[in-house]
């Protein structure tokens, strides 16, 4: 009996080993898919932190642009409003110049009337000038003789006339002879000078008319010219400012829709943000292309690339197509706006090159570089080093900067900021 109870007790331990033997195997394939498990939560949270690290810089980054998107709408709007006002001005500035323009108009053919008044006078005094001269030419002769005459009778002319009268009962006839003759003398000499001095007085008053016709004439049509110049500019600074207020509508259009795609690129940042990590929701991740703001919109307020004063303008020298910056020797230079470097490297004529592609045929050209920072394919931010500065042709350190819009050089000062 005892020895059948030990056997028993013999056989469940041997039952209870084999099945300890037969249970380790399990153990340990459940411990090591268990450590698998733990490595795999692991490398998912390295994933996820890495991930999630770069999700909130790309957000950071599409933020910030969006709040210089912002800043450059406002601006836009204000410079818009800004030329509707000019624009307004200019317009009252018209409508006061067309009333001005026909006030002149007015004048003008005030003056045209009186021009032809004077005309009538002019034709009138240089047909009495003609009688006047007719006369004179014609008295001349009688006059001329008449004169001669007396001067051969001396000057007892008529003393000898009244003693050669032979009666003294003819002697009354032969006073009042020689009155009349005295008279008759003396009526032709003053009217000689009388026809002399109209004459005189007629010429004078013939220039003077003319004078003063020339004078009216010439201050008529300068005032009219004046006033059509003065349309004539006001018009053309409306379609100026039409022009501008058409490119700022255009360029607040680019905007909008740039700011658009950044609202849309955070709302989806936003979304991805409570999804989780391998759920159907949560597609492969991709790389889509990053944000980026056009250049156009950003005339007139773009950064510096280098501290310091231009050397050399636009259009002149050498190397006219850009700007000569005198700045540092190994200062830094950065990119004005955001883009793609698409050339990093040496270039015959400008030393170290770094050319950023800013997208819509735009690009902004850095040379004369020490250093460079960047590599081509690199995507660069509005001022980000792109490298130092380096030595000019002309020997100073210095930074040749060029700025090409619709593939064409430009001049870069009326696209940076003014300082």
């Amino acid at each position: 009996m005892a020895s059948r109870c030990s056997d028993r007790v013999m056989d469940a331990a041997d039952l209870g080993n084999a099945t300890s033997r037969r249970r380790t195997p399990r153990v340990r394939l459940a411990s090591a898919l268990f450590a698998i498990g733990v490595a795999a939560g692991a490398v998912s949270a390295v994933a996820l932190a890495s991930r999630t690290a770069f999700a909130q810089a790309d957000r950071a980054r599409t933020e910030a642009l969006a709040s210089r998107a912002g800043e450059r709408l406002q601006a836009l709007q204000r410079e818009a409003d800004r030329l509707a006002a000019e624009e307004r001005s200019v317009l009252t500035d018209l409508q006061k110049l067309e009333i001005e323009r026909q006030i002149k108009a007015a004048e003008l053919k005030q003056i045209d009337q009186e021009a032809k008044t004077a005309s009538a006078e002019l034709a009138a005094i240089a047909s009495r000038l003609a009688a006047l001269q007719n006369a004179d030419a014609a008295a001349r002769p009688e006059l001329r003789a008449r004169i001669v005459e007396l001067y051969k009778l001396g000057q007892a002319r008529y003393m000898r006339v009244l003693l050669s009268t032979p009666d003294l009962r003819h002697v009354g006839q032969a006073t009042r002879t020689v009155a009349a003759l005295a008279k008759l003398d003396r009526d032709r000499v003053a009217q000689h000078q009388q026809t002399l001095a109209q004459l005189t007085a007629t010429r004078k008053a013939l220039e003077a008319r003319n004078r003063q016709l020339a004078a009216l004439r010439a201050g008529a049509e300068n005032a009219q010219a004046a006033v059509d110049r003065a349309a004539a500019a006001r018009n053309a600074l409306v379609r100026d400012i039409d022009q501008r207020r058409d490119l700022n509508a255009q360029l607040s259009g680019e905007l909008v829709a740039a700011q658009q795609r950044l609202q849309a690129a955070l709302r989806d940042a936003a979304g991805s943000a409570f999804r989780a990590p391998g759920s159907a929701s949560d597609p492969e991740p991709r790389n889509p292309e990053p944000a980026a703001l056009p250049l156009r919109p950003f005339k007139g307020d773009l950064d510096w690339p280098a501290a310091g004063i231009v050397r050399s303008r636009f259009g002149r020298g050498a190397r006219a197509n850009g700007i000569e910056i005198d700045t540092d020797d190994g200062a830094d230079i950065r990119a004005v706006h955001d883009g793609v470097v698409a050339f990093a490297g040496p270039f015959g004529g400008f030393g170290n090159l770094v050319i950023v592609d800013h997208g819509g045929q735009s690009f902004s050209l850095y040379g004369d570089l020490l250093e460079l920072a960047v590599r081509k394919g690199a995507r660069l931010d509005r001022g980000q080093p792109i490298g130092s500065a380096g030595a000019t042709p002309s020997g100073m350190p210095g930074l040749y900067f060029e700025l090409r819009i619709d593939g064409q050089p430009v001049d870069p000062l009326q696209w940076l900021r003014k300082k």
